[in-house]
This record gives structure tokens, sequence and C-alpha cells, in this order.
């Protein structure tokens, strides 16, 4: 199968848009939100724009869907009335996610701001296990993927320990991945951009989430330095981390099972493009 290389798109007109807009500037994979990554509630997927979804996206070979999360869902708030409107949105994220044939569902852990980590861990863990409880996602391609997160402080997911840690409570319970950002690694103190440091970074990934369980690559240039814990996401190859730990991801044989998706800003018309013309180039 062909290397797996996309970008975030909006679905202005329909998510199946999408689609085409991938294929059109060059990319086999995408990652959407299914609905206003700002708002509490949110429509229903209408089945004509799922069966669409899904029949491009086989015409156009173009897989796997990630959908991400609204920002608003917090499942480790140390305030019960945001936890539950988490566990009741994140839910809604799952079931729209299962109606577009979405394989992964990423998921921010959260904030424990006003707990210990390991209640916030805990609160995680239990807020999405009756987030998905009850849902039918057997037989689908379904996995609920962990991100690791820019280590600011009461910030759940910080560390490759925690991601690993909150997947491993939920696998008895729930179909589980991660996602690994690299603007989030980059600030949160790991070295992808060294040759060294990119192998000690590899060894860490190994001993914690595992190179298997790793389904996504956010693929993120970071506009702050390495270890500031400033989530500030930079075109590819114009922040400070450079175009040589992209070149080393895309072509590391422990990730070619795994989407490598830009999350880049859009600061003029056809910087999607342009990243995903980058990344494409450093394939090899």
């Amino acid at each position: 199968m062909a290397k797996r290389i996309g970008i975030h798109l909006g679905t202005t007109g329909g998510a199946s848009n999408a689609v085409e807009q991938a294929r059109a500037i060059g990319a086999n994979t995408l990652q959407i939100f299914s609905s206003s990554p700002r708002m509490w509630r949110a429509p229903k997927v209408d089945p004509k724009q799922a069966v669409r979804m899904k029949e491009l996206r086989a015409a156009l070979d173009v897989s796997p869907l990630v959908i991400h999360t609204s920002y608003l869902v917090n499942v480790c708030s140390q305030t019960d009335e945001v936890r539950e409107k988490s566990v009741a949105a994140f839910r809604g994220e799952i079931e729209r996610a299962l109606a577009l044939g979405a394989e992964f569902l990423v998921l921010h852990p959260g904030s424990w701001k006003g707990l210990t980590r390991d209640e916030g861990l805990t609160l995680a863990a239990d807020s999405i296990t009756r987030a998905i409880d009850g849902l039918k996602w057997q037989g689908t391609p379904f996995h609920i993927l962990i991100e690791n997160t820019a280590g600011s402080e009461f910030s759940l997911g910080g560390s490759f320990e925690q991601v690993a840690e909150l997947v491993e409570r939920l696998k008895p319970t729930a179909p589980m991945g991660v996602c690994l950002d690299t603007c989030h690694t980059h600030v949160a103190g790991y070295d992808l951009v060294t040759p060294e440091g990119y192998e000690e970074t590899m060894k860490q990934v190994a001993a914690t989430v595992g190179f298997g369980t790793v389904r996504v690559w956010h693929m993120n240039d970071a506009k702050a330095a390495r270890g500031s814990k400033l989530d500030r996401h930079e075109q590819i190859g114009k922040g400070t981390m450079g175009l040589e730990p992209f070149r080393r991801l895309l072509n590391d044989t422990r990730f070619a099972h795994a989407a490598f998706i830009a999350e880049t800003p859009v600061d003029a018309p056809g910087d999607e493009e342009r990243n995903v013309k980058t990344l494409l180039s450093l394939v090899e």
C-alpha cells in the first residue's frame, strides 16, 4: 500500500467534499472535524453524506479517515458539569465517526488542573469507558487514538509514559491506539531533530506506547523551541524543527503502517497543498 500522507481539511459543503479536496492536492489520507470543534452540541451525520464519503474514499483510495475530537472535550476535568458534557460530546464524536466510516478518532486527554495526575488519569479512563459503553464498533476498523500533548502544566499526556498508561487502562473496554504529534513531542522536550536524539526518542517510544500502537503521526513543525511546552504549529520545514525529522519519520520502517497527517496553519492560499507536497518530496 502507498505511504499514507495527508492533511487536516475543512468540510464546507459537506464532509465528503474533503475527500475530493484531499485527492486534488495530492493527499491519500485526511483528517477532519465531524462538527464544530468549539460547540458542545452537534448535528447527526447526514446519511447521504456518510454514503458519499464511503463511496468517494473507495473510488479515490483515500484512507484512513481520521476525525479529531472537539477542543471542548476534557475527559479528566475536575468539574462534574464539564466532565459530563465531555462524556456526552465524546460519545457523539464516536457515533459520528462510526457513521462516517472513520478508522480513527483522535482525542487530547485533557487537563487535570485541581486534581492529582493519577486522579486525572483515572477520570479520563472512566469518562472514555462511559462514552463508548453500548456502542457497536465490533467488526469495524475503528480505534480511539490518544494524542500526546505539548507538556504544559496539568495537561495529561505530556509524556509517552502517560499516553501509554491511559491506553493500557482502556484496552480491555475500547479499541485503542496512539497519535503522536511532532510539534507536541518537540516542545514537550523530546529530541526529534538530531540523529542521536531521534534514536533516543524512538527508544522511549518503543519502551512506552510501542511502534505498532502508533497509528497516526501529526506532522507539524513548531514555532517554539524544544522543551518550551508552547503548542504553536508551523509550516513543514519552516520552524524550529526543520525538514530532517519529517524525512526520518516518513522513511522509518517502524512506522510503515502509520498515516502521516499535517495540521499546519493556512497562512496563504495553497498552503495545504504545499505542505502535502513537501511531505511527499521527503519520501525516499
